[in-house]
């Protein structure tokens, strides 16, 4: 391990920077409140010698379990000392930065209803800073009505933005990725990445770049944008008669539709509302009638918890490489399936067009179904547990009736993915799958939104769109269950 030091001042004025491979560590003796702190180097923002004074602006947490704090540490840099202080500057912000592009320009929406309402407050008190601190380029909007950020993105100079911040729920990025399908170049605006911050309900997609823990943060969250490298993501496209959406995250008929877009008068109550409603519809216990169709690629469970592992493994390993990389050709594994400048021509869609080959179809009442990418939903649902950002493949679940006792048990687990393991939980990895309803009152959600119940047909396209991530894989730990012991 290499370790480099700067001593500045003297007696009660002294501070001392020590950089290693992994952190710095900043010591000041006039501190008497955080006289001692150390960071990761993923933490340091920015350092620079400005005359007489040498600058870090960095992130750190005062205890174990608190949340990140902007720090701005000075020394004051004597001229002697001007040579070794211009040296260490350059070698931190070389480690702090390896492989990744400085002073991000940032397009950033605000929602200001989203979740419990406080997404303003802590842009201004947290976000913004933490931006400024980092010397990014920050383009802020903060939208005033439905697909207002969708309407902006639709005409959005691509060239003016190396990556979009969602300051809002998962339906704000809802809104971007239509936004991209409705630009003059489509292809190329898909290749901007996203990076959301965490301040809806639900946080499904900041929660899978995250983790459980990470996403509590919007500290955190913010620090992916800065320092997040592009990964690339597989975006759906819906078909619902003549007309084409772009969905990223989930499609609901059933028990979990009527739960996300059935609680909207509880948004107050933030992530619990998806519990209190899950309770609700279990107690009423409907059931869905349906045609649902699907070209299914892989339905051993242990086998899609074997290639999830492995992917992971190769996506951490991308990672670790990458730090020595130049930073305008880092991007994860994943491809787009783009043609020219617009949007991938439809494989799989329309009855008459489809080769029936690998499809499988289902005409029983069921109580939901449920398909998406990324883990979780929600912080108590890790609905898709071995989901993955870009292998092309959406995850299917078909949620056979089972009794209430059975189904209120389901909730027990439910953030470690148990219910995975459910017989009455079908679980597919498909290519896509078309679904015909056989009513027409209700819910139908697509990533959070509502449309009309109606006939539509998903398809997956690997890699077109492109999330910004520190870990180069969705942050969520799932294993093969142990071995029982034989039975004698």
């Amino acid at each position: 391990m290499s370790t480099r030091e700067l001593a500045l001042g003297s007696g009660v004025n002294a501070s001392r920077f020590t950089l290693t491979d992994t952190e710095l560590v900043v010591e000041r003796a006039a501190d008497k409140k955080w006289p001692k702190v150390k960071t990761s180097l993923r933490n340091v923002l920015w350092a620079e010698l400005k005359g007489d004074a040498f600058e870090v602006s960095l992130l750190a947490k005062k205890k174990p379990k608190s949340p990140l704090s902007l720090l701005h540490v000075t020394g004051s840099v004597g001229d002697a000392d001007k040579e070794s202080a211009a040296s260490f500057t350059e070698a931190l912000m070389s480690a702090a930065y390896a492989g990744l592009p400085r002073q991000r320009r940032l397009k950033v929406f605000v929602n200001p209803k989203s979740g419990p309402g406080k997404a303003v407050a802590q842009y201004r008190k947290k976000i913004e800073p933490i931006f400024n601190a980092a010397k990014c380029k920050v383009d802020v909007t903060f939208t005033t009505r439905g697909k207002h950020a969708q309407e902006i993105v639709e005409k959005l100079p691509l060239d003016d933005f190396d990556a979009i911040v969602v300051m809002s729920g998962d339906g704000l990025v809802h809104e971007v990725i239509n936004g991209y399908a409705a630009h003059a170049e489509p292809a190329k605006a898909f290749r901007i990445p996203i990076s959301p911050i965490p301040t809806g309900s639900g946080n499904g997609l900041a929660i899978n770049l995250l983790g459980l823990q990470e996403s509590k943060d919007v500290a955190v969250a913010a620090l992916n944008a800065i320092k997040g490298r592009p990964m690339a993501m597989d975006i759906f496209s819906m078909t619902q008669g003549d007309k084409r959406y772009m969905s990223f995250m989930s499609q609901a008929l059933g028990l979990m539709a009527d739960i996300d877009l059935g609680t909207e008068h509880l948004r107050f109550m933030g992530g619990t509302r998806f519990v209190v409603g899950f309770i609700y519809e279990v107690i009423k216990n409907k059931q869905v009638s349906a045609k649902v169709s699907i070209k299914i690629a892989e339905q051993d469970k242990r086998k899609m918890v074997q290639d999830l592992q492995a992917a992971r493994a190769q996506a951490r390993s991308t990672i670790a490489s990458a730090d020595a990389s130049d930073p305008a050709t880092l991007t994860t594994d994943g491809e787009s399936s783009t043609t020219g400048t617009g949007l991938p021509e439809l494989k799989h869609t329309g009855a008459a067009r489809v080769n029936d080959d690998g499809w499988v179809t289902f005409d029983k009442p069921f109580t939901f179904l449920y398909a998406g990418q990324g883990p979780y939903v929600s912080t108590d649902l890790m609905q898709f547990p071995v989901s993955q950002p870009n292998d092309g493949l959406i995850d299917v679940v078909l949620q056979l009736q089972s009794d209430r006792g059975t189904m209120l048990k389901a909730i027990d687990g439910a953030e470690h993915g148990n219910p995975f393991w459910m017989d009455a939980q079908h679980y597919y990895k498909a290519h896509a799958f078309r679904v015909e309803p056989h009513f027409t009152k209700g819910y139908l959600s697509i990533d959070g939104e509502s449309y009309p119940v109606a006939p539509f047909e998903i398809e997956v396209h690997k890699g077109l769109g492109s999330l910004l991530s520190m870990y180069g894989c969705f942050q969520a730990e799932f294993n093969l269950p142990p071995e029982q012991p034989a039975k004698k």
